[in-house]
């Protein structure tokens, strides 16, 4: 029974210790060969996302057609390959599976099998190039991970001010939008109140397509205040983003450490347990 038992702990800690290995390698780039997968499927997704846009130009297409589609899933299925055993070799796959990159994973696949289906859905394959976002940690610019968590942080304390700001935004153009229906109507083009609001925001961003434009002389100095009114509206949340950039610049920067249980990344240089899981690192 002795004998069993230990048995069972090494057949066990054998098992352990090829899930870790995996681990390293597929989400780990401090060692030789966590770097060389992360190279290789860097390589794999620029291939894939060029032979996605060759195969749209109709010329290529009629040529090379046959070629495409094989390449398209042989990539497929090697990107199928590498979505499971990312799901293995974590603690908690389906944490990792609901992460951004899990989905951009997930993601990465499914137009192709979906083209079964759906004939022309495989274009939508160029999602896979969110996945090169993983070169910040495959050449171990942590400085630029910490950067990058600054500018998320930033982002989601604006949230309230930009959603906020977009409202008065939103009105200001459906106001301007309705005044204009009426003061140029149909004769110059404004058919509607949407079309008399998409002139609005044309206008407001700066744009200015040209395909709609007041004729008379009151609309013309409306367009104008519109126009002015633009350049302030885009500062708005420059600032609004500046500010909380100002404010959190102080903030500790990430390193490129992997959870183990949720493949979750991001984590201060001196933590010592996962912020989303609460896993020992």
């Amino acid at each position: 029974m002795k004998l069993l038992g230990e048995r069972g702990v090494m057949r066990q800690s054998s098992s352990m210790s090829w899930r870790e290995k995996l681990r390293e390698i597929i989400f780990e780039a401090d060692t030789p060969a966590g770097k060389a997968f992360d190279i290789g499927l860097m390589l794999a997704i620029v291939l894939s996302v060029t032979a996605v846009l060759l195969d749209s130009v109709p010329k290529l297409h009629e040529e090379y057609g046959s070629q495409f589609l094989a390449v398209e899933w042989f990539f497929t299925i090697l990107f199928s390959i590498e979505y499971v055993l990312r799901l293995i070799c974590v603690g908690k796959p389906l944490r990792y599976a609901r992460s951004f990159f899990g989905i951009v994973d997930f993601l990465a696949i499914v137009p192709t099998y979906l083209s079964v289906l759906v004939p022309g859905a495989q274009s939508l394959l160029v999602i896979r190039a969110l996945r090169l976002l993983r070169v910040f940690r495959v050449l171990k610019l942590a400085h630029f991970t910490g950067e990058a968590s600054m500018l998320r942080a930033a982002l989601h304390a604006s949230a309230r001010k930009i959603i906020v700001f977009l409202g008065v935004v939103l009105t200001l153009v459906l106001i301007v939008g309705s005044l204009m229906y009426l003061i140029e109507g149909e004769r110059h083009g404004f058919t509607s109140i949407p079309e008399s609001i998409y002139w609005a925001i044309v206008t407001m961003t700066t744009v200015g397509y040209g395909d709609i434009a007041p004729g008379t002389l009151l609309g013309k100095l409306l367009a104008s205040a519109v126009m002015i009114i633009g350049y302030g509206i885009i500062a708005v949340p420059t600032g609004i983003v500046t500010v909380e950039l100002a404010r959190t610049s102080g903030k500790k920067l990430a390193n490129t450490r992997s959870c183990p249980e949720c493949a979750a990344e991001g984590h201060d240089f001196d933590a010592k347990h996962c912020k989303h899981c609460g896993s020992q690192l």
